[in-house]
């Protein structure tokens, strides 16, 4: 994949980190400055609801979904766009169901609601386990598309990660929430440009929307009324809605990141305005990445890239595409991986920001002089955007080793997001629920989940468990390899190699 890279490749990539830096040295150094608090984490409420839905969106879909997404279609199939269904239940339970509470409580950490509601000592696991989640998102986020630009150009991940991250956190930490929400914007738009303009080229190359319904439909693609009960079946049509609306309930609704931007509000009405265009982004983004799977499919049906060596990971299946059918297009590949790094860049800004009003409220507050004036409360947020950026990038060592990115943020993030999950419903629809019911059911939850994780990625490491993933060709290549055209790499879905072993 190396050699695709030119200079007007990686002006385009530095110009958008300049103009990111650029955001938040205006906003920390000119303007209001961000003095305060109030003006740091929330914009001093003076916030407009387009760029606030819109900035949700981006910093929620990350890099992850467009890389893992139309990989995930060609790998298994089209189930992925049931998520399109969530996204619709998620934004009518935030609006019907949390927002509401939030909006009157009107508090600066969200977790703030735990102790009103429980106790501090239930505030302080969920607010744990909200940072367990976001570390694992934004590590794997990062990884994904540095991934891609390494195949690129040839230039160690390492550096890659460094240099993102560094943007991310240098901006982040002098400008706050206002600095993240006007990134946003400008990444989003940089996003679906790039979004728009493969796409555009991939039908050209491949032929029209029918010829490529077609191909998928002969290649199983489209085989996704799969409506099986087994919490087991890695694509049913349940594990995709049921699964991904209480996911993503818990991101837009249920964590910092999310309802932080809500907050920056000052009427509900515009947070049920945020919410409506958060949804519509959403669903413009999974639109792309569902005619993405379908050209990539068309374009490999017959040569996969992963089985004849061209690729390692099948992530790397969006760059790699783009490169081969606008490779020759002065810029294009520079502004496919800017997309990719647009919308990695949102989520880190957003998380580093949230962590930071988390960490100073509800973890440093109590320790800290009632009289402690702003500038000192402004240097305090700022370290801790720092320090969270450098534990997120060393996050990535381990990651890294563990799998398919799609799958992996899901059941990683949620060793943290389903407790914290569980606990908040406690409060908000159980009225009776006592302090020490949500502490200890939060805790046992957080242990199971994380024993689940470790035994599902070990069985998954030893081929104990292998997902079966739709049938792959080499027949279309320029070479034949009888060994490589014999190994369609299937194995059984969710069964062992050794027929005697029975798993948990």
């Amino acid at each position: 994949m190396s050699g695709g890279f030119f200079w007007y490749d990686y002006l385009i990539f530095f110009i958008v980190l300049a103009i990111s830096s650029g955001t938040g040295i205006y906003y920390g150094c000119f303007g209001s400055k961000q003095k305060t608090v109030k003006e740091y984490l929330l914009g001093g409420k003076k916030m407009s609801t387009l760029p606030i839905g819109v900035s949700v969106a981006v910093s929620h879909f990350s890099a992850i979904i467009i890389m893992a997404a139309p990989a995930d279609m060609y790998k298994f199939g089209a189930s992925y766009n049931y998520t399109m269904i969530s996204v619709v239940l998620l934004g009518l339970i935030a609006i019907f169901v949390f927002f509401p509470v939030f909006f009157k409580l009107q508090v600066t950490s969200i977790y703030e609601y735990l102790e009103k509601r429980f106790d501090h000592k239930t505030k302080l696991l969920v607010s744990f386990l909200y940072m367990v989640t976001e570390f694992v998102l934004i590590s794997i986020s990062t990884y994904a598309p540095s991934l891609a630009f390494a195949a690129v150009t040839g230039f160690p991940i390492s550096y890659i990660i460094i240099c993102v991250f560094g943007t991310c956190i240098f901006y982040t930490t002098i400008g706050g929430l206002k600095t993240v929400v006007w990134t946003d914007i400008f990444q989003v738009v940089l996003v679906l440009l790039s979004l728009l303009i493969i796409c555009v080229i991939g039908l050209n190359t491949t032929g029209n929307f029918s010829s490529l319904w077609k191909t998928a439909l002969d290649g199983g693609r489209l085989d996704i009324l799969n409506f099986n009960l087994d919490p087991t079946d890695r694509d049913s049509f349940w594990s995709y809605v049921i699964g991904f609306t209480l996911y993503w309930t818990n991101y837009v609704s249920l964590s910092q990141s999310g309802v932080q931007k809500f907050l920056a509000l000052p009427t509900f009405r515009e947070w049920i305005w945020a919410v409506v265009f958060y949804v519509i982004t959403m669903e413009i983004v999974k639109i792309f990445c569902f005619l993405l799977g379908l050209l990539i499919y068309a374009h490999y049906a017959n040569c996969d890239p992963f089985i004849s060596g061209k690729i390692q990971r099948h992530e790397q299946l969006y760059p790699y595409y783009a490169m081969e059918i606008a490779g020759q297009i002065p810029g294009v590949i520079g502004f496919t991986l800017v997309g990719l790094f647009c919308a990695t860049m949102s989520t880190i800004s957003s998380t580093l920001n949230a962590i930071s009003g988390v960490v100073y409220k509800d973890f440093l507050s109590r320790f800290l002089k009632s009289n402690i004036t702003e500038k000192t409360s402004g240097r305090i947020l700022r370290v801790t955007v720092v320090i969270a950026g450098i534990l997120s990038m060393l996050l990535i060592l381990i990651l890294q080793h563990l799998g398919d990115i799609l799958p992996l943020v899901a059941s990683g993030a949620s060793v943290g997001s389903g407790p914290a999950f569980g606990v908040f419903c406690l409060g908000f629809l159980f009225p009776k629920a006592n302090a020490k019911g949500a502490f200890y059911g939060g805790l046992v939850s957080f242990i199971f989940q994380l024993i689940v994780f470790v035994v599902s990625k070990m069985y998954r490491y030893k081929k104990i468990i292998v997902d079966v993933h739709k049938p792959f060709s080499v027949s279309g290549c320029e070479w034949t390899n009888a060994s490589l055209v014999n190994n369609n790499f299937i194995k059984p879905n969710n069964v062992t190699l050794n027929s005697e072993f029975r798993f948990f």
